[in-house]
């Protein structure tokens, strides 16, 4: 039997307002903006981190970090 724990890490996107694509980004609504920036960073750093987490779970006996969907 298995429970999954979600847990996160913060981050904090700092945008130049003078910026045309920054002015695009502070424009639209904060739950898109967040939707948008999760979604970016998820979709660059995963692949990143995934040979990381290969190795941290290939010793693990009593849990596994997956990236959550």
């Amino acid at each position: 039997m298995t429970v999954e724990i979600k847990h996160s890490l913060h981050f904090v996107t700092v945008v130049d307002e003078t910026h045309p694509i920054g002015m695009q980004l502070i424009n639209l609504e904060e739950s898109m903006r967040k939707i948008l920036l999760e979604s970016m960073l998820k979709e660059l750093l995963a692949p990143m981190i995934q040979p990381a987490i290969d190795e941290i779970n290939a010793g693990g006996s009593y849990a596994i970090l997956k990236v959550a969907e």
